[in-house]
């Protein structure tokens, strides 16, 4: 059985005998009761695809949709969905059918904290297959016209080939690091809740990733910009240790060691919904206790020169999300560049 789907129907177990219903508060991170992205998806993979919504007019598919979720997590279904914001208060998601790749969010704008649910349909109306994002996910791809915001910052003032601005993590992360020595990445996954004792140090990690400066890799294109994150990506896995690459499109990019991964090849650095300096928890398990923060998270930006249908990698920059705005300045005043867009790629509802 899937990882994710084992942890997550042990959650519905003690969702089921907690009585409680999806209005009832359950603090991000919760060990027992919060379902995290990839749990809730599987779960609902497996519990909701093959559900039929053929001949339902919208209103009672959407009824429908939500206490098939509702049996799926182990909630009780309510007599009447009130209409909160967002409807499953207690997980913090909203559900969405979609048979286009057009997603519409009315009346309200796309919330960083939430999550949202879209089942995909298929010509007979049968639910085949459920993707769970959350705001910050969607915002660079909205174009309904709901204003959205994304936070940018300016690479600059670039003069060595290796800089290190935060010399430390946070308080909150270095309660949980491990003896360097002893971490064996090759039983790890870079996609792998991070755990207490397996956690290196932000100044060993910018260690191990200065042997990427000088690497290069064919460049796949200017309209290439994820297969170029991706190939970067498997550098930094090696770099640390791990013996294989994974990604599973979340952030941060390397989850097992709170790192993420930013290649450069112009100054602007996209940060998405997400101000890097947020005290906001991530979406993941608490790790002994300890709620994550976005703050947190440690950044490893890459600068590159396109040269010679070549990606060469010139420098290397890494910084903590508390410290990123002390040496990255943000734009326009709060760094926010607001926007709007929408249609769901072609790849989105892929594995």
């Amino acid at each position: 059985m899937n990882p994710n789907l084992k942890s997550g129907l042990a959650k519905v177990k003690s969702i089921t005998e907690s009585n409680y219903s999806i209005y009832d508060a359950i603090e991000v991170g919760d060990k027992n009761l919060w379902l995290t992205s990839v749990e809730l998806e599987a779960v609902l993979n497996n519990e909701l695809v093959g559900l039929s919504l053929k001949g339902l007019p919208l209103r009672t598919r959407s009824k429908k949709v939500k206490g098939a979720t509702c049996e799926a997590l182990g909630y009780p279904i309510p007599e009447s969905f009130e209409k909160t914001q967002p409807r499953f208060m207690g997980q913090q998601f909203d559900t969405y059918t979609q048979k286009s790749n057009n997603l519409q969010v009315w009346n309200e704008d796309l919330d960083l904290l939430r999550r949202y649910v879209l089942l995909r349909l298929n010509e007979n109306d049968e639910v085949i297959r459920v993707k769970v994002v959350s705001g910050s996910d969607l915002a660079p791809l909205d174009t309904t016209g709901t204003l959205t915001q994304k936070y940018q910052a300016r690479l600059q003032n670039i003069e060595n080939d290796f800089e290190l601005i935060s010399e430390s993590d946070t308080e909150n992360l270095s309660e949980l690091y491990g003896d360097q020595n002893i971490i064996d990445f090759e039983s790890l996954s870079p996609v792998e809740n991070p755990e207490k004792g397996k956690i290196l140090p932000i100044d060993i990690v910018y260690e191990k990733l200065k042997q990427i400066v000088g690497s290069r890799f064919p460049d796949p294109g200017t309209d290439q910009e994820r297969n170029r994150g991706a190939a970067l990506h498997r550098l930094v896995c090696t770099a640390l240790g791990y013996l294989e690459y994974s990604d599973d499109g979340k952030f941060p990019d390397v989850k097992n060691q709170l790192l993420e991964i930013k290649l450069q090849t112009s100054p602007t650095i996209d940060l998405g919904l997400v101000s890097p300096d947020s005290e906001t928890p991530l979406d993941m398990e608490k790790v002994n206790d300890t709620t994550l923060r976005h703050c947190d998270v440690r950044y490893a930006i890459f600068n590159a020169k396109i040269e010679g249908g070549m990606v060469n990698i010139t420098n290397l920059i890494m910084t903590n999300g508390r410290d990123f705005y002390g040496r990255l300045p943000k734009f326009q005043g709060l760094g926010l560049n607001k926007k709007i867009q929408i249609p769901l790629p072609p790849y989105f509802f892929e594995d």
